[in-house]
């Protein structure tokens, strides 16, 4: 509305148009997570979001990997993108560091062995492994005493041992 010196005036409208054009400010921290016993973690955006703000409101957070596994552990990016209601959107990578810390589950059974010609017998880690497993996978199996000679007739106590494909052993 204007109005000039002698009273008069006239009116007219405008449209004002108002524009978020600021993207969100996306906050990480980075997480260590443990595989369990399927070999598997997951982590939500709650996990990864450090505070993300914006000067509207965010509308939504997501991440790009939610899932690991097995093949996973050591050091993973993921990428945390945050949109905003007015659909600015931001993102900011934290690392993911995925752990297996599971030992492995050693199964063994009492075996027979028969002393040969020589007085010799010896046995292999097939022979007392019983279904050992691991949430990962068990990478090798060895055994304290595999040679066995007539001083060791009777009852002998032999040591599986389980390692890992992370380096976790159980006996």
């Amino acid at each position: 509305t204007a109005v000039d010196a002698n009273g008069n005036s006239a009116s007219s409208t405008a449209t004002v148009t108002v524009l978020d054009t600021l993207n969100p400010t996306v906050q990480v921290q980075n997480i260590i997570v443990y595989l369990d016993a399927n070999g598997a973690a997951s982590i939500t955006t709650a996990d990864i979001d450090n505070g993300s703000s914006d000067n509207c409101s965010i509308d939504s957070l997501r991440l790009d990997i939610t899932n690991f596994a097995c093949a996973d552990t050591g050091s993973n990016t993921v990428t945390l993108t945050a949109v905003d209601v007015n659909g600015n959107s931001a993102s900011q990578t934290a690392t993911v560091t995925v752990l297996d810390t599971l030992n492995p589950t050693v199964q063994v059974q009492n075996i027979i062995v028969y002393l040969d010609a020589n007085g010799a017998a010896s046995i292999t880690t097939a022979d007392i492994d019983n279904g050992s497993s691991d949430n990962c996978s068990v990478d090798s199996l060895s055994l304290d005493v595999t040679n066995f000679a007539c001083a060791d007739t009777g009852s002998n106590i032999v040591t599986l041992t389980a390692v890992d494909v992370n380096g976790n052993s159980s006996s």
